[in-house]
C-alpha cells in the first residue's frame, strides 16, 4: 500500500473519533469521503521492485481505491471520491464535500488531502521548468514571488451537515466556489481577470 493511502486512512479515522463520532454509529450511514491527492510517486517507485506486479501494488497505489479504503473499513455509504486538480486538490475536494452536505447528499463525513514526495523525479521536472523557488520559500501574491516550493503533509477535518458544533465540529463554511481559468498565458499560469470573476462569485 502507498505511504500516501496509509497515512490518509490513519488520520481520516483520527479526525472523525476526534470529533466524537464512533465505528458503530458510522457504519452504514451516508457520510461522505471527499479526498484530495494528486501525486502518483509509489506507482512509478513500484515499476522497479518486483512487489510492483502484484494486485496489491494495483489497489495499492490507484487513486480511486485511496477514498473508498476510509469508506470501506468504516462501512460509509454516502459518497466517496478521490480528487485530482493539482495544486487546487484540498480546496476542491473541500468544496465537494460542502456542496454535497449542502443539497443532502450526505450528513457529514471527512474532507481529506494528502501529498507525500515519495520520488525526486516529479521535482527534478520542476526545477528543470524553472517552477520551484530559488530560495526555497513560497511568496504568494508578492511581487517578489519566484516559484514555488513542494511540500508534503496530510491533513483531515470532520464535516457535519447540520448546526455549527454538531458533532464536535465548531467550523463552519460559508460557501465555496470552483471554477477552470480557461485560457491563460500558459498551462501552468494563472488567469487573473478569470480569478477575480470566481472570487466575486
Amino acid at each position: 500500500m502507498s505511504p500516501q493511502q496509509r497515512r490518509w486512512l490513519e488520520r481520516g479515522y483520527e479526525a472523525l473519533h476526534a470529533a466524537g463520532l464512533r465505528r458503530a454509529a458510522l457504519e452504514g450511514s451516508v457520510s461522505g469521503v471527499f479526498l484530495a491527492i494528486a501525486a502518483n510517486d509509489f506507482a512509478e517507485v513500484l515499476k522497479a521492485s518486483p512487489a510492483g506486479r502484484s494486485v496489491y501494488a494495483a489497489t495499492g497505489s490507484s487513486h480511486s481505491i485511496a477514498a473508498g479504503r476510509l469508506s470501506y473499513v468504516l462501512g460509509l455509504q454516502g459518497p466517496c471520491v478521490s480528487v485530482d486538480t493539482a495544486c487546487s486538490s484540498a480546496l476542491a475536494a473541500l468544496h465537494g464535500a460542502w456542496a454535497a452536505a449542502r443539497a443532502g447528499e450526505c450528513g457529514g463525513g471527512c474532507a481529506s488531502a494528502v501529498s507525500l514526495k515519495l520520488s525526486p523525479l516529479p521535482t527534478v521536472g520542476a526545477a528543470g521548468a524553472g517552477m520551484l523557488s530559488v530560495d526555497g520559500r513560497c511568496k504568494t501574491w508578492d511581487a517578489r514571488a519566484n516559484g514555488y516550493v513542494r511540500s508534503e503533509g496530510v491533513g483531515c477535518a470532520a464535516l457535519h451537515a447540520g448546526a455549527a458544533g454538531a458533532a464536535g465540529v465548531g467550523v463552519g463554511l460559508a460557501g465555496a466556489s470552483v471554477r477552470q481559468d480557461g485560457r491563460s498565458a500558459s498551462l501552468t499560469a494563472p488567469n487573473g481577470s478569470a480569478q477575480r470573476v470566481l472570487l466575486g462569485a
